[in-house]
Protein backbone atom coordinates (compact mmCIF):
# COMPACT_ATOMS: atom_id res chain seq x y z
CA UNK A 1 0.00 0.00 0.00
CA UNK A 2 2.95 2.50 -0.08
CA UNK A 3 3.04 2.46 -3.34
CA UNK A 4 0.42 5.04 -4.15
CA UNK A 5 1.29 5.24 -7.52
CA UNK A 6 1.06 1.69 -8.54
CA UNK A 7 -2.74 1.86 -6.98
CA UNK A 8 -3.82 4.95 -9.49
CA UNK A 9 -2.39 2.75 -12.21
CA UNK A 10 -4.49 0.14 -11.29
CA UNK A 11 -7.80 2.06 -10.58
CA UNK A 12 -7.41 3.77 -14.05
CA UNK A 13 -7.34 0.74 -15.57
CA UNK A 14 -10.37 -0.85 -13.65
CA UNK A 15 -12.15 2.37 -14.91
CA UNK A 16 -10.76 2.48 -18.03
CA UNK A 17 -12.85 -1.53 -18.21
CA UNK A 18 -15.90 0.42 -16.78
CA UNK A 19 -15.98 2.88 -19.59
CA UNK A 20 -15.09 0.82 -22.28
CA UNK A 21 -18.33 -1.57 -21.20
CA UNK A 22 -19.95 1.15 -20.92
CA UNK A 23 -19.99 1.23 -24.95
CA UNK A 24 -21.76 -1.79 -25.21
CA UNK A 25 -24.47 -0.65 -23.27
CA UNK A 26 -27.81 1.29 -24.09
CA UNK A 27 -30.02 4.15 -21.77
CA UNK A 28 -32.89 1.16 -21.17
CA UNK A 29 -30.24 -1.44 -19.45
CA UNK A 30 -28.42 1.17 -17.56
CA UNK A 31 -32.25 2.13 -15.79
CA UNK A 32 -32.90 -1.88 -15.96
CA UNK A 33 -33.33 -3.57 -12.42
CA UNK A 34 -33.12 -6.97 -11.40
CA UNK A 35 -35.52 -6.52 -9.19
CA UNK A 36 -37.22 -3.12 -7.23
CA UNK A 37 -34.49 -3.41 -4.19
CA UNK A 38 -31.91 -3.94 -6.23
CA UNK A 39 -30.09 -1.22 -7.98
CA UNK A 40 -29.33 -1.04 -12.30
CA UNK A 41 -26.24 -0.97 -13.41
CA UNK A 42 -26.40 2.94 -13.73
CA UNK A 43 -26.77 3.05 -10.59
CA UNK A 44 -24.30 0.76 -9.65
CA UNK A 45 -21.82 3.18 -11.95
CA UNK A 46 -22.85 6.15 -10.20
CA UNK A 47 -22.47 4.42 -6.71
CA UNK A 48 -18.97 4.20 -7.80
CA UNK A 49 -18.71 7.88 -8.65
CA UNK A 50 -20.38 9.37 -6.04
CA UNK A 51 -18.52 7.27 -3.25
CA UNK A 52 -15.55 8.51 -4.20
CA UNK A 53 -16.53 12.13 -4.55
CA UNK A 54 -18.50 12.49 -1.78
CA UNK A 55 -16.74 10.12 0.67
CA UNK A 56 -13.30 9.26 0.51
CA UNK A 57 -11.87 12.30 -1.43
CA UNK A 58 -13.76 13.86 1.48
CA UNK A 59 -12.06 11.80 4.30
CA UNK A 60 -8.61 12.12 2.24
CA UNK A 61 -8.60 15.91 2.76
CA UNK A 62 -10.27 15.83 6.54
CA UNK A 63 -6.89 13.76 7.03
CA UNK A 64 -4.67 16.54 5.04
CA UNK A 65 -5.82 19.20 7.36
CA UNK A 66 -6.19 17.86 10.42
CA UNK A 67 -4.68 19.45 13.26
CA UNK A 68 -3.22 16.78 15.31
CA UNK A 69 -3.86 13.46 16.32
CA UNK A 70 -7.43 12.43 17.76
CA UNK A 71 -7.69 12.13 22.06
CA UNK A 72 -8.83 8.84 21.59
CA UNK A 73 -6.66 6.76 19.32
CA UNK A 74 -9.15 5.40 16.71
CA UNK A 75 -8.13 1.94 15.09
CA UNK A 76 -8.74 0.03 12.10
CA UNK A 77 -11.28 -2.88 12.41
CA UNK A 78 -10.51 -6.33 11.91
CA UNK A 79 -12.11 -6.10 8.29
CA UNK A 80 -10.25 -3.00 7.63
CA UNK A 81 -6.99 -5.11 8.40
CA UNK A 82 -8.15 -7.82 6.68
CA UNK A 83 -8.95 -5.65 3.35
CA UNK A 84 -5.56 -4.17 3.58
CA UNK A 85 -3.71 -7.45 4.14
CA UNK A 86 -5.03 -9.26 1.30
CA UNK A 87 -5.71 -5.99 -1.13
CA UNK A 88 -9.47 -6.39 -1.91
CA UNK A 89 -12.47 -6.90 -0.29
CA UNK A 90 -13.66 -10.17 -0.03
CA UNK A 91 -16.08 -11.57 -2.92
CA UNK A 92 -19.67 -11.31 -1.36
CA UNK A 93 -22.63 -9.19 -1.61
CA UNK A 94 -22.66 -6.45 0.56
CA UNK A 95 -26.57 -4.98 0.88
CA UNK A 96 -27.10 -1.79 2.61
CA UNK A 97 -31.00 -1.20 2.97
CA UNK A 98 -32.22 1.54 0.81
CA UNK A 99 -32.01 4.99 1.79
CA UNK A 100 -32.41 8.59 0.28
CA UNK A 101 -29.22 9.16 1.58
CA UNK A 102 -27.09 5.90 0.31
CA UNK A 103 -29.09 4.82 -2.77
CA UNK A 104 -28.13 6.44 -5.83
CA UNK A 105 -30.52 8.16 -8.43
CA UNK A 106 -30.65 6.62 -11.64
CA UNK A 107 -28.68 8.37 -14.37
CA UNK A 108 -29.59 10.92 -16.82
CA UNK A 109 -27.18 9.76 -19.12
CA UNK A 110 -24.27 7.44 -20.62
CA UNK A 111 -22.65 10.94 -20.73
CA UNK A 112 -23.42 11.64 -17.18
CA UNK A 113 -21.51 8.22 -16.38
CA UNK A 114 -18.55 8.99 -18.59
CA UNK A 115 -17.64 12.63 -17.26
CA UNK A 116 -18.36 11.39 -13.60
CA UNK A 117 -15.52 8.53 -14.07
CA UNK A 118 -13.22 10.77 -15.67
CA UNK A 119 -13.71 13.31 -13.16
CA UNK A 120 -13.16 10.85 -10.08
CA UNK A 121 -10.04 9.76 -12.67
CA UNK A 122 -8.28 13.32 -12.83
CA UNK A 123 -9.06 13.65 -8.55
CA UNK A 124 -7.02 10.69 -8.12
CA UNK A 125 -4.17 11.97 -10.50
CA UNK A 126 -4.27 15.71 -8.45
CA UNK A 127 -4.32 13.93 -5.07
CA UNK A 128 -1.61 11.09 -5.29
CA UNK A 129 1.34 13.39 -5.29
CA UNK A 130 0.11 14.78 -1.91
CA UNK A 131 -0.25 11.96 0.01
CA UNK A 132 3.20 11.63 1.37
CA UNK A 133 2.73 14.81 2.76
CA UNK A 134 -0.22 13.76 5.24
CA UNK A 135 1.00 12.02 8.26
CA UNK A 136 -0.29 8.70 8.37
CA UNK A 137 -1.56 9.26 12.07
CA UNK A 138 -4.34 11.36 11.36
CA UNK A 139 -7.41 9.22 9.93
CA UNK A 140 -10.99 9.33 9.73
CA UNK A 141 -13.35 6.31 10.58
CA UNK A 142 -14.76 4.40 7.64
CA UNK A 143 -18.40 2.81 8.93
CA UNK A 144 -17.50 -0.83 8.73
CA UNK A 145 -13.16 -0.48 8.20
CA UNK A 146 -12.63 1.40 11.20
CA UNK A 147 -9.85 4.16 11.30
CA UNK A 148 -8.54 5.03 7.78
CA UNK A 149 -5.59 7.61 6.87
CA UNK A 150 -5.02 9.14 4.00
CA UNK A 151 -3.39 6.23 1.48
CA UNK A 152 -5.84 3.74 2.98
CA UNK A 153 -8.62 5.62 1.95
CA UNK A 154 -6.89 6.79 -1.49
CA UNK A 155 -6.31 3.11 -1.95
CA UNK A 156 -9.44 1.73 -0.91
CA UNK A 157 -10.84 3.53 -3.81
CA UNK A 158 -9.42 1.21 -6.26
CA UNK A 159 -10.38 -1.98 -4.18
CA UNK A 160 -13.72 -0.83 -4.41
CA UNK A 161 -14.11 -0.29 -7.86
CA UNK A 162 -12.57 -3.55 -8.41
CA UNK A 163 -14.96 -5.33 -5.98
CA UNK A 164 -18.06 -4.09 -7.94
CA UNK A 165 -17.05 -6.23 -10.24
CA UNK A 166 -18.92 -9.03 -9.01
CA UNK A 167 -22.11 -6.79 -9.25
CA UNK A 168 -21.57 -5.50 -12.89
CA UNK A 169 -21.04 -9.42 -13.76
CA UNK A 170 -24.34 -10.57 -12.10
CA UNK A 171 -26.44 -7.42 -13.85
CA UNK A 172 -24.70 -8.11 -17.36
CA UNK A 173 -25.62 -11.40 -16.46
CA UNK A 174 -29.64 -10.50 -16.05
CA UNK A 175 -29.40 -8.27 -18.82
CA UNK A 176 -28.39 -11.11 -20.91
CA UNK A 177 -25.15 -8.76 -22.01
CA UNK A 178 -22.21 -10.55 -23.59
CA UNK A 179 -19.12 -8.71 -23.44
Amino acid sequence: MNNTKEYLQRFEDTVNIYLQDLEAYNMEQLLLKPQEDKWSLGQMYLHLIQSAQYMTFRNIEACRVMDATPEIAEVKSDAGAAVFEKGGFPPISIQVPASKEYTPLQPESKEQLIEGLNEVIQTMREIEPLLDSIPTNRTRPHPRFGALNAKEWFCMIEMHYRHHFLQKKRLEEFLEIKI
